[in-house]
């Protein structure tokens, strides 16, 4: 017995230590919170693990999250300031609340005809990680070298495409670069899943319910509101709880922006209000991406498609008349990176779970996709050996997937590609609703 609460003891110490890491995270740097609006980290990388005696990198299978962009809904922008204006034309604003609608307007104003667009700091950052990705594998980019990119549809996501070929291109002009963008290839780049979207309508009360206990605006109502009678009489609290969701990510996207990367407005939020908001759409995102039994953990199965577009692209780059060494590059969205991780299980994504009140202790979904979070599987062999291996990285660092391996960080490609296949095979088969 006495081993049996030793053993609780340390499960609830470790639980809480895990929670305490994210805090730190967050109190350390609040712009992380913004979880999938986090511009991407630019942060000096670490070196890269030299590979086993003899092995060089030959190919490379990719696929990128387009980078930092405005918001893609107006009301986003525009029901804080309306709540705002509400309190201005009634005098009830604090000197605080005032210089804050000033500062959303101005945002509001500035995205104008923009929604959902690559910004400026969006197009720097997929330069940037072209260019580390030529430093890091100069042999993959030799002269005559594919380079073959994707992207879906999307125009934020063809301009990040458009930004690493171009970086590429200038770093040697001698590649073989073509680029497309085509519904020919969203089957695979940014599949529409029927069965994915009824089984996450089937959690949105659920995920509702998360909002309503977790996000509490009566902290921020007192900072943006002189009155606060005025405000039980005027401000429903529903309505202000929407309102808090927006302004965090309104606040938590100007990362996104050189014009307003410098405007902090955090301090608007509590420290446990942060934790809060942050908790609440990590929830959300695990209904919408994670391998949960809540969703007959079948929502990542929405990425198969791409999933084997990743084995065939390598299969072809890794037969003996392959052609001189490449890159695949594909161009898309965090609604594709996300449940991909998870299906892969990089870096423990695939963890399982019916419980969204602990979820955030094992869970963290601003450790998967900043904007222009990217996975890179790097291929390497060696003259006379027909092992291949492959390095797993995860927005430039260095990753890991459930599969054994003898040469870690490294695998040996055939083990990930039959674990792949195995994973794939057991797709569970629901028929969608119609």
């Amino acid at each position: 017995m006495r081993r049996f609460f030793i053993i609780v003891a340390v499960a609830v110490l470790g639980a809480l230590a895990l929670q305490a890491g994210v805090r730190d995270d967050f109190k350390a740097h609040p712009k992380m919170s913004a979880n999938n609006y986090q511009a991407y980290p630019d942060t000096v990388l670490p070196a890269i693990t030299a590979a086993p005696e003899g092995y060089e990198p030959f190919f490379i299978n990719h696929y990128g999250r387009h980078g930092s962009r405005w918001l893609i809904h107006e009301k986003s922008y525009t029901r804080p300031i309306d709540m705002l204006e509400k309190g201005e034309r009634d005098g009830k604003l604090t000197r605080r609340g005032a210089e804050v609608l000033a500062i959303l307007r101005e945002v509001h104003d500035a995205s104008k005809g923009r929604l959902g667009e690559l910004s400026d700091i969006g197009a720097e950052q997929h330069q940037g990680i072209a260019r580390r990705m030529y430093q890091n594998f100069p042999q993959v980019f030799k002269d005559g070298a594919p380079v073959v990119a994707r992207s879906t549809v999307v125009i934020r996501c063809i301009l990040s495409m458009q930004n690493e070929v171009d970086v590429l291109a200038s770093l040697n002009p001698r590649l073989k670069i073509t680029t497309d963008a085509s519904e020919a290839t969203m089957y695979y780049m940014n599949y529409s899943d029927s069965v994915a979207r009824t089984l996450r309508a089937s959690m949105q009360e659920n995920i509702d319910m998360c909002r309503d206990k977790w996000v509490n605006p009566k902290g921020l109502l007192k900072k943006l509101f002189s009155d606060q009678r005025w405000v039980k009489a005027n401000i429903d609290e529903g309505e202000a709880r929407t309102m808090m969701v927006n302004l965090f990510e309104v606040v938590g996207n100007m990362q996104s922006h050189h014009q307003f990367e410098n405007v902090d407005l955090y301090d608007l939020f509590s420290a446990e209000d942060i934790y809060s908001l942050w908790r609440y759409n990590n929830a959300f995102w695990y209904i919408r991406s994670g391998e949960t039994p809540l969703t007959q953990c079948r929502v990542d199965y929405m990425e198969a498609n791409l999933l084997r577009n990743f084995i065939e692209d390598a299969d072809k780059a890794t037969t003996d008349d392959a052609p001189a060494p490449g890159a695949s590059l594909r161009f898309g969205h965090e609604s594709v990176v996300l449940p991909l991780c998870c299906l892969m299980g990089l870096n423990g994504a695939d963890y399982r779970t019916t419980d969204l009140g602990n979820l955030d202790k094992y869970w963290q979904t601003y450790k998967f996709f900043p904007m222009a979070a990217n996975i890179q599987f790097v291929y390497f062999r060696k003259a006379g050996s027909d092992d291949i291996l492959m390095l797993p990285l995860l927005n430039e660092h260095e990753a890991t997937l459930p599969v054994q391996t003898d040469v870690a960080p490294y695998y040996h490609w055939s083990d990930v590609r039959d674990y792949f296949i195995d994973k794939l095979s057991r797709q569970p088969i629901i028929p969608p609703t119609k």
